[in-house]
């Protein structure tokens, strides 16, 4: 097939050596690409029951046949391994321009195996692997690393790098190119740091075929006309993620104080138009069609941004809402290299504990100097830092608020309350990776397009389903979120004209499904079940007193009712396991 280089770059760390093999194109069939791709790889290639964190984990980056072609919104690059946060299969997708340069140096995909003797980086170009010793960078920020990298060896590269919590192994990292942009859940970037791998360079000078150029991109300009990407989607050009802020909040769905109520009636302290006063330029990711990206600049407080997640997670549910420190704590969780959503979490939810006297540490809610301090702890593995740095499930069992505990397998909530929207409590519950607001995506049927009643467990098994499956395939066809008017028919078009090979709308769902039945075959052979599927009980003894939600808990019964809905459409049993027979087709 077109689209695809047919070709796996294989870097062995412990013996820097590497090798080029063909990609498997049985799995390319059956998987597309990047996210569905990659967790089939390491489906075959992980031995069950490793740590995370040994030489045994892969370190696995994943194009699409999408990728480097004139089809819009498709940088995204997929970044997967065991997670060292959960156990779990952990696949992020981070954009920018990454993707695209592996591409153009003619890979599909870079599997990263072993350890380097000693901290160092990998350049990599279309002629060479080089493994350079990393003394000048390791323990530096990552931003001061990407700069410092860029200087040394030219603008023309692209930077993957860990900041000081990838190093430290912190459960919490996450791994950042293009300075702000991060593959940022279930601690991908303590993968990278325990392959003593401070960076990736990557520069690359090639292209990519495809059937006929003209007719594709021709072809691709008709649909962008026909489905209004551009028109309905001009709120993300202006504003961002940031425009979620007052959906949410109408919604009823922003969380208030660790997800202990919901709506905020100071929310236009810290909203888009107030952030958008600061803005100070304007970016979009590799293939991009919209350009989201905003650099805002609030006195020595800079970002990109910041998303609709980190301004909940440092703002309301951290009760502050201060822009600048909203700003400035999305910038220092950059710069060290840890993901906002579970770093401010944990930092939340060790802010209730001291307010409930649970026990006392030393930080409490609007506590804005003390939660940027706690970061920097954080990632260098100082003081109070080292607790932190566990995450709200292991910290929960050790002190208790365990109720509290806004988690899944170990990985903290996003910022949707699912009291005001029932299916995300669902949809955080199957998620292959724990709590995760990209496999489903409830609130926009719930909530916004009120299209099904969102108080309710009626239908949310086949609603849930229904997102994960379509998400699945879009993110292994590498297509951002922002498409908004993506669909089925779509997709199969645009993957006919890049690969030459007839695709069908009927397969997409079934590609899609296929996709979540293997991260569930990866995380059930390493014994998740049912009793992994979990909600927090604060969302069934606590109802919700503020905004639209008011009144609004989520009864254990609803909750188990859902997810029987949910195995049942997958074609699992009542304990979430999946039949042997359906393994052996994946």
């Amino acid at each position: 097939m077109y689209g695809y280089q047919n070709k796996v770059l294989r870097i062995n760390l412990t013996d820097e050596s590497a090798t080029v093999e063909p990609l498997r194109m049985d799995f390319a069939e059956k998987y597309v690409g990047s996210k569905g791709l990659a967790i089939r790889y390491l489906y075959e290639e992980l031995v069950p029951g490793i740590d995370p964190l040994s030489a045994d984990n892969k370190l696995l980056f994943t194009t699409g046949p999408l990728t480097g072609t004139p089809v819009p919104c498709s940088g995204k690059l997929s970044i997967a391994a065991k997670s060292p946060a959960t156990g779990t299969i952990n696949d992020c997708s981070i954009g920018g321009h990454a993707a695209l340069k592996i591409k153009y140096a003619g890979y599909d995909m870079i599997i990263f195996e072993g350890k380097l003797q000693k901290p160092g980086y990998v350049v990599i170009t279309d002629e060479q692997v080089e493994f350079i010793d990393g003394a000048e960078v390791w323990g530096i920020g990552s931003h001061d690393a990407e700069t410092f990298l860029s200087d040394k060896h030219g603008r023309e590269y692209v930077v993957l790098s860990i900041g000081p919590a990838g190093e430290n192994l912190v459960p919490l990292s996450c791994i950042n190119s293009d300075y702000y942009r991060q593959a940022g859940r279930g601690g991908i970037g303590a993968v990278m740091g325990s392959k003593n791998m401070k960076a990736v360079l990557i520069k690359g000078t090639g292209g990519v075929k495809v059937p006929d150029i003209v007719n594709t991109t021709n072809r691709i300009l008709d649909i962008l006309h026909e489905d209004t990407l551009q028109e309905d989607n001009t709120f993300v050009f202006d504003l961002g993620t940031t425009a979620f802020l007052e959906a949410c909040n109408d919604g009823g769905i922003l969380p208030v104080n660790n997800f202990s109520d919901t709506t905020d009636e100071e929310w236009t302290q810290y909203n888009g138009d107030v952030l958008m006063e600061y803005r100070d330029g304007k970016r979009g990711c590799g293939s991009c069609g919209l350009g989201c990206g905003n650099f805002l600049k609030i006195n020595d407080a800079v970002c990109e941004g910041p998303e609709y997640e980190s301004i909940s997670v440092a703002g309301p549910n951290a009760g502050i809402r201060d822009p600048y420190h909203i700003v400035k704590f999305n910038e220092v969780c950059d710069n060290m290299g840890v993901d906002t959503i579970s770093t401010g979490d944990t930092i939340i939810w060790a802010m209730e504990m001291t307010e409930k006297g649970i026990y006392d540490f030393g930080i409490r809610f609007g506590d804005a100097e003390k939660m940027l301090e706690y970061v920097e702890l954080i990632a260098r593995q100082e003081g109070i830092g080292i607790e932190l740095s566990k995450g709200t499930k292991r910290l929960s069992e050790k002190y208790g608020g365990t109720d509290f505990a806004m988690q899944v397998k170990g990985l903290e909530y996003p910022q949707y309350e699912p009291r005001g929207s029932w299916g995300m409590s669902l949809a955080y519950a199957v998620s292959d990776r724990g709590a995760c607001h990209m496999r489903a995506y409830a609130p926009n049927e719930e909530v916004f397009a009120a299209s099904i009643d969102p108080y309710t467990a009626a239908g949310k098994g086949q609603m849930v389903y229904d997102l994960g499956v379509f998400n699945a395939i879009k993110f292994s066809l590498c297509i951002c979120d922002f498409w908004g008017t993506i669909s089925y028919e779509i997709m199969a078009e645009v993957l006919t004209l890049v690969t030459g090979r007839t695709w069908t709308e009927d397969e997409m769902p079934v590609i899609g499904e296929r996709v979540l039945n293997i991260a569930r075959a990866f995380n059930q052979r390493e014994g998740f079940n049912r009793k992994d599927d979990t909600m927090p009980k604060r969302l069934a003894k606590d109802a919700l007193k503020n905004g639209p939600a008011a009144g609004q808990k989520i009864p254990e019964e609803a909750f188990e009712d859902m997810l029987n809905q949910y195995y049942e459409v997958m074609g699992w049993d009542k304990n979430g396991m999946m039949p042997e027979s359906l393994i052996a087709t994946l």
